[in-house]
């Protein structure tokens, strides 16, 4: 049964240009006796179905909080945030147990979280299958095709020590669509590899998204992501603030081109890259003029006192 919340994030997300993922003004607030964290500070994202994007940002930018909220791992402290029809905010316990289930896959950056150590690659895969009521045979039959799309279908007797590090991140991918997902995420998925089994990996998950239609969300420090995806938003400060944009080229020969954005959120704040700010001078406010078909930011200060 759909719960009010799941019914009103439905009708938020109808038509065909809905994001399949919308946040909008998201916060994530952790307390203790003593201290209080506000790791996310009014985000703003969309993604839309089937996309490949990617999220980057320094440690403590909020990116990795963002993404256990998508994965039901966690819970926004408020704003909104829905996954198709699912409102992650007024998500109860088991509506989040199946959620985690049957909508959303994850793979870890340590390989070791993400399978048993004493099971077969082709056994890790049929776990989430068993656990969702699958027969055995079907779970089988189904671990063997998604072995046989990443690549494996050799190894599905070997266990995790008897495979690669790239391997083992290709058998995590299967076991996360496992149930057949709409939305795989990844946190930092190649971070623990060198540069060709990273490749690997990613080839994988580009193959993957086009040939299922999966949305992928990946998490990272590695800026080169911006060659592998379609679109990259840059995070900092617990908001999400430039967007670099990969379009494809028809040109033999020449490569895409990214272009990169600020993000505007709906009250109209954008955050200006830190470097520009040192530039310019500006520090706690700054003069905005509208100019023509562009916004001018200057310094607040007037150019013989910003020289002093």
């Amino acid at each position: 049964m759909t719960t009010n919340g799941n019914a009103l994030a439905a009708s938020l997300t109808e038509g065909p240009d809905a994001p399949y993922i919308h946040a909008e003004d998201l916060f994530k607030i952790y307390k203790s006796d003593e201290l209080e964290v506000v790791a996310l500070r009014g985000l703003d994202l969309r993604v839309q179905r089937g996309e490949m994007m990617a999220i980057v940002g320094a440690s403590g930018s909020g990116k990795s909080t963002l993404l256990n909220i998508l994965a039901g791992l966690d819970q926004p402290s408020a704003g909104r945030i829905t996954v198709g029809s699912r409102d992650l905010l007024t998500m109860t316990d088991d509506d989040l147990v199946d959620y985690r289930r049957r909508e959303v896959g994850f793979v870890w950056q340590q390989t070791g979280r993400n399978l048993i150590p004493y099971l077969t690659a082709e056994e890790n895969v049929t776990v989430p299958m068993a656990l969702d009521g699958r027969s055995a045979r079907a779970a089988r039959d189904r671990a063997r095709m998604l072995l046989e799309q990443v690549g494996l279908t050799e190894e599905r007797r070997r266990r995790p020590t008897e495979l690669s590090g790239g391997q083992q991140q290709r058998v995590a991918i299967a076991v996360a669509l496992a149930n057949n997902p709409p939305l795989l995420l990844a946190d930092e998925p190649t971070g623990e590899l060198d540069s060709a089994t990273a490749d690997e990996v990613f080839d994988v998950l580009t193959r993957l998204n086009r040939d299922t239609g999966v949305t992928v969300v990946i998490v990272t420090h590695d800026r080169e992501i911006t060659r592998r995806v379609d679109r990259v938003v840059a995070m900092r400060d617990g908001r999400t603030s430039t967007e670099i944009i990969r379009r494809a080229s028809f040109s033999r020969g020449q490569q895409a081109q990214a272009d990169e954005y600020a993000v505007v959120d709906r009250s109209g704040r954008l955050q200006i890259p830190r470097e520009y700010l040192d530039s310019l001078a500006i520090g706690r406010r700054a003069r905005v003029t509208l100019g023509g078909d562009h916004v001018e930011v200057r310094s607040d200060e007037e150019p013989e006192e910003a020289g002093r």
